[in-house]
């Protein structure tokens, strides 16, 4: 499976959970927040590590099917 760029499996992280590269958040994370109607700046307020790429990125992951 190819990942977008800002995104990484490690086994010694989250499980192995698909992750935001660099960061212990897991994408799904990310996908709920937005799914119940926080916007991105608000998510990047809460998690200042992240930025707008690792945002896309996880919208990427979700369009290209479960991971």
């Amino acid at each position: 499976m190819d990942l977008p760029q800002n995104i990484e499996i490690r086994p010694d992280v989250m499980m192995g959970k698909p992750c935001l590269k660099g960061t212990r958040i897991p994408v799904y994370l990310i996908l709920e927040k937005l799914g119940a109607g926080e916007t991105a700046e608000e998510i990047l307020a809460a998690y200042p590590q992240l930025t707008k790429d690792h945002i896309t990125a996880a919208l990427q992951g979700a369009a290209v099917g479960p991971m």
